[in-house]
């Protein structure tokens, strides 16, 4: 299995032989690479049935649940890490996700898309939903629910008590930015977030 550019970051960023969470795994591409590369154990979660039965097929452990309801199945600190991978703007509860998180884990690592992204403010004052490769889907077919700049989003974190220990901006094709880059929240297409509780 390939991974993304994102996903790859992810995975550098999952120390090894970590206890790992993996929250809307998909196909269980990320959990498989850590499992196999970095001596990692862990569970997925995903909704998807076809993404559930894709990830059992590839040897990933994988549970059916939905991230808004079932979270509180898993014991405190019973992960090293949970992840939350280009997941967050499909869930319905982002708060109450977060905070199970931080809950299950000390250290969380998400990943979002960048609605503020200048190109995506460009289509909307061009009267347009914004579409890029973050946001790949028409208004009327996306999953996404939520809608986030990154600087809303590191509010909700501060308001849940969550300290960013690190964020990696993202190019718009998924590849990490300098740290000197500037005005993320208007040039970024993604970010990064590796977060612990405060």
């Amino acid at each position: 299995m390939t991974l993304r550019p994102d996903l790859n970051l992810i995975a550098h960023l999952v120390p090894g032989s970590s206890r790992v969470l993996d929250l809307g795994c998909g196909d269980g591409t990320l959990l498989h690479h850590l499992i196999n590369a970095h001596d990692c154990t862990g569970t997925g979660v995903e909704i998807d049935p076809d993404k559930v039965l894709a990830a059992i097929l590839s040897g990933v452990p994988v549970m059916e649940l939905d991230l808004d309801a079932d979270l509180s199945l898993f014991a405190s600190g019973s992960y090293d890490t949970v992840v939350l991978s280009r997941t967050i703007q499909t869930i319905r509860h982002p708060e109450l996700v977060l905070t199970e998180m931080a809950r299950i884990s000390s250290r969380l690592i998400v990943s979002v898309p960048n609605f503020g992204l200048l190109q995506h403010r460009i289509m909307l004052l061009r009267g347009r939903m914004p579409m890029s490769r973050e946001l790949p889907y028409s208004w009327y077919d996306t999953p996404n629910l939520r809608f986030t700049t990154l600087v809303d989003l590191e509010e909700l974190f501060t308001k849940l008590g969550l300290v960013i220990d690190q964020r990696i901006n993202l190019s718009m094709t998924g590849e990490p930015l300098g740290k000197g880059f500037r005005a993320a929240n208007l040039r970024a297409g993604a970010a990064v977030y590796v977060l612990s509780r405060s």
